[in-house]
């Protein structure tokens, strides 16, 4: 265990930061569920929402993260955006899964990662609802932490064959883009075990991670959407990767168990090809 923030290394020093900033905010984010319905607002379309806890959140992730580093950048999915002078960025989800959180399902997370010269050396994903913590550092493995309980290295999952896969999979906010993801998830599920859909991509990174489904791929995400969770799943042992020789994430996303990353990636080109 460690044993003094001075003989912490920096990747250290990061985590135990974002995990008790996430903590603080989640704690915010479950006092203010009760009359989150109260104040909504839209942003790219009219199921993309907004709520003033998703901004309190941020604020308060901002204001505790910059308050012990000052000289970092900070990039927020609500609008904070601060270019530092120390190398070190935070990236930040204040409510992940909004929806989610809206409707009392329980899936939102807080998501913090911190990059250290453009990648991500540290993440931090809390279920707010149900006290979940997920936690990475670059070549350290990751964790899962119970409410109450002792934390338990990740390691994802072995599915036989894609047939046997339980796939997660998340659709954008444009009604344009979820007709086509629509079409592709429909011939997909003639060739996996099954789909699920939980409505938060760091959730669906850190699911994968912890075997409880086999893979996960998503369009379109923003950085604030995968920052920690992927850095989850990769120090977990799956393939975390894009389709058509891209990186991840540009645009597509995809984490799957290393035995089914290969067949899951080709069906996904052969889906998407043309549409």
């Amino acid at each position: 265990m460690m044993t003094s923030t001075a003989a912490q290394d920096l990747p250290t020093q990061l985590l135990e930061l974002a995990r008790a900033t996430a903590e603080e905010a989640a704690a915010l984010v479950r006092a203010g569920r009760g009359t989150a319905a109260q104040q909504v607002a839209t942003k790219s379309s009219p199921v993309d929402v907004v709520t003033a806890v998703d901004t309190a959140s941020e604020q308060l992730i901002v204001d505790r993260l910059l308050s012990a580093r000052p000289e970092d950048g900070v990039l927020g999915e609500e609008g904070a955006s601060r270019e530092g002078r120390s190398g070190v960025r935070w990236v930040v989800d204040p409510i992940d899964g909004t929806v989610n959180f809206l409707y009392g399902l329980p899936a939102y997370a807080v998501s913090i990662a911190a990059e250290v010269d453009g990648r991500t050396e540290a993440g931090v994903v809390l279920n707010a609802a149900t006290g979940e913590l997920y936690t990475a550092v670059r070549g350290r493995g990751a964790w899962l932490t119970p409410p109450g309980g002792v934390a338990q290295q990740l390691s994802g999952s072995a599915p036989v064959s894609l047939e046997q896969t339980l796939v997660a999979t998340g659709f954008g906010y444009r009604v344009e883009q979820r007709r086509l993801q629509g079409a592709v998830v429909a011939e997909l599920l003639t060739e996996v075990r099954d789909i699920r859909r939980y409505g938060c991509a760091s959730l669906d990174l850190c699911a994968a991670a912890a075997g409880r489904v086999d893979a996960y791929y998503e369009l379109d995400l923003k950085p604030w959407d995968h920052a920690a969770g992927a850095l989850v799943a990769a120090e977990a042992g799956l393939v975390v990767t894009g389709t058509e020789s891209r990186p991840f994430a540009a645009p597509m996303a995809v984490a799957a168990a290393p035995g089914i990353a290969g067949p899951l990636v080709a069906l996904l080109e052969r889906l998407h090809a043309g549409r």
